[in-house]
């Protein structure tokens, strides 16, 4: 297996980055919809309450996408990935559908 060029792991990383973007956005009106402070959704989430504060600030190196789905599963989330072909003219891309 060949490793990816730069441009392409580049793009994967931003494309990576913006699901996780996407991912701590819903986890942050989750929060404020329910009311938790940063301490009590830490407690939730089985982290501390400055990595939350960091994730949601935008500092998210730390959490991979897998632990911030475990994230909303924590606030009584479903998760479903869905694996599809492209519909029409849309390229294949990382999504969150139902945010």
């Amino acid at each position: 297996m060949n490793a990816p060029e730069p441009n392409e792991a580049a793009a994967g990383a931003r494309a990576e980055n913006a699901l996780k973007a996407q991912l701590i956005g819903k986890i942050g009106r989750l929060m404020k919809e329910r009311g938790l402070k940063q301490v009590e959704a830490a407690g939730l989430l089985g982290v501390k309450q400055p990595d939350v504060s960091k994730m949601l600030r935008g500092d998210f190196r730390q959490f991979s996408v897998e632990r911030l789905l475990r994230f909303l599963v924590a606030l009584g989330q479903d998760v479903e990935i869905v694996v599809k072909p492209p519909s029409g003219a849309e390229a294949p891309a990382l999504r969150v559908a139902r945010l």
